[in-house]
C-alpha cells in the first residue's frame, strides 16, 4: 500500500496522514485507494490559486464586503449580563488592527477530568480564581487626620469565604506598599506613611492605592462563571491571566483558551497567536453567520505575524514594513515617509501594486506578470 502513496508526493503531508486513517478504518483496497487519492489531487490543485493572481487584493475585498454587513453591537454570554462579549465588526478591528487589550478580555478555564463534573468542586475551583482587591475584603476605609493614617475595617464574613486572615493581608499590603508602616488590631489594618509630614492630599492618594492592592485569585479575573458544557463544567472568566491560569494544578492546559492575542505570543510563543488570529477571526465572522475561505484568514495571520512579533494592519504595524518607499507614503503621512527614504537615499524597485499605478505603469501581477518576446522570421530574399 505504501507503492500507492509515492505517485501522490506533491500533496501536503496533513492530507496523506488523513487519508492513510480513513483507508485503514475502511480498509480500503488498493485500487479504491488510488481512486480516492485520484480525486483528493483533483480538488487539491483546483484549489491552487492562480500563478499572479493578487492574493492580498482578493484577501482585502474578502474581509471588506462581508463585514459591512456585521451587526455593530456587543452580546451577552449565555444571557448573564454581567459579562459582555465584544462581537461583530468591533471585534474583528480589534484583532486586525492587533490592540494590546481587547476591551472585553475573556478566558475559558477547562478543567482536568477529575474536577470538571462535579459542580462543588468546581464552584471552589471558581471562587479561588476570582481575583479579590482589598476593596472586596473590607466593609470600611476611614481617614484618621489627627493621626495621619488609613483605618481599613476588614469583613469577616469575606475573609472566611476567601479563606484567608488578617495577618496575611497585613503581609500582602507591607509587600506592596513598602513606604508605610502596617499595624494590625484585630480585624483592623492601621496603615501610616513613613514620612513625618503627610498631606491630607497624600493621606487620600494612599486610601485610593489600598483598595486596588491585590490580596488572593488571579489578578485581573473580575469574575467567574462556571458553565455546563455537555458533560463538563467551564469556568468563563472576565478579564484574563493566562500565566498564573496555567499555574492552578486543575487546569487543563492543553485546552485553556483567551482572547488576548498578546498574552499568548509571550506565553506559548508566536506560532500559537497566528493561530489565536485565525480562530478568532473565523469565530467572528461564524457568529455572523458569513463563510470567508480559511486561507484568506490564514494569508493575513501570517501577514500579522511573520516578524516574530504581531503587527497590525495599520500604519505603524505591517504598513510601515513595506520595502516599497511608495507604498508606505501611499498609506497616511505621505511627507514623513518621502523625507525619511530621501534622507538615507531609499530605493524603490516598484514591484507592488501601488507604487506602479501612480507612477502610472503596468502592474506586474495578472496579465501584467509575463512579458512577451516574439521571434520575428527573416524576411524572404527576393
Amino acid at each position: 500500500m505504501s507503492n500507492v502513496y509515492e505517485a501522490y508526493s506533491e500533496l501536503p503531508v496533513p492530507i496523506i496522514e488523513n487519508i492513510k486513517k480513513i483507508a485503514e478504518k475502511y480498509k480500503l483496497t488498493d485500487s479504491k485507494l488510488k481512486q480516492v487519492l485520484d480525486r483528493t489531487r483533483k480538488a487539491y490543485h483546483n484549489k491552487k490559486i492562480e500563478a499572479g493572481e493578487a492574493i492580498g487584493i482578493i484577501t482585502a475585498e474578502s474581509f471588506g464586503e462581508p463585514s459591512t454587513q456585521m451587526v455593530l453591537r456587543t452580546h451577552h454570554l449565555s444571557g448573564v449580563s454581567e459579562m459582555n462579549v465584544t462581537v461583530g465588526l468591533p471585534r474583528l478591528i480589534e484583532v486586525f488592527d492587533a490592540r494590546k487589550e481587547p476591551s472585553t478580555p475573556i478566558m475559558e478555564i477547562y478543567l482536568k477530568e477529575k474536577y470538571s463534573t462535579s459542580p462543588t468542586k468546581v464552584k471552589e475551583i471558581a471562587e479561588r480564581i476570582k481575583g479579590s482587591t482589598l476593596q472586596d475584603v473590607a466593609s470600611e476605609f476611614l481617614l484618621n487626620i489627627i493621626d495621619s493614617n488609613v483605618e481599613i475595617k476588614l469583613s469577616r464574613n469575606k475573609l472566611q469565604e476567601l479563606n484567608i486572615n488578617s495577618k496575611q493581608i497585613s503581609d500582602i499590603v507591607q509587600n506592596v506598599l513598602k513606604t508605610v508602616n502596617v499595624v494590625q488590631d484585630r480585624d483592623s489594618l492601621i496603615i501610616k506613611s513613613t514620612n513625618k509630614e503627610t498631606k491630607l492630599s497624600e493621606l487620600y492618594r494612599l486610601k485610593e492605592k489600598c483598595k486596588e492592592i491585590h490580596v488572593c485569585g488571579l489578578k485581573g479575573i473580575t469574575q467567574v462563571l462556571p458553565i455546563k458544557i455537555g458533560e463538563e463544567f467551564v469556568i468563563y472568566c472576565a478579564g484574563s491571566n493566562l500565566k498564573d491560569a496555567l499555574e492552578l494544578e486543575e487546569v487543563d492546559a492543553k485546552r485553556i483558551k483567551t482572547n488576548n492575542m498578546y498574552e499568548i505570543a509571550d506565553i506559548l510563543g508566536i506560532e500559537a497567536a497566528r493561530q489565536s488570529i485565525i480562530n478568532e477571526a473565523l469565530k467572528v465572522l461564524g457568529e455572523q453567520g458569513l463563510h470567508i475561505d480559511i486561507r484568506h484568514t490564514m494569508f493575513l495571520a501570517d501577514a500579522m505575524t511573520k516578524s516574530g512579533e504581531i503587527k497590525g494592519v495599520t500604519r505603524s504595524g505591517i504598513t510601515k514594513q513595506k520595502e516599497s518607499v511608495l507604498a508606505k507614503a501611499s498609506f497616511e503621512t505621505p511627507i514623513q515617509h518621502l523625507v525619511a527614504a530621501s534622507l538615507v537615499g531609499e530605493k524603490d524597485v516598484l514591484s507592488s501594486v501601488i507604487e506602479n499605478v501612480m507612477l502610472n505603469q503596468p502592474v506586474p501581477l495578472g496579465t501584467g506578470l509575463p512579458g512577451l518576446m516574439a521571434k520575428m522570421k527573416d524576411k524572404e530574399k527576393k
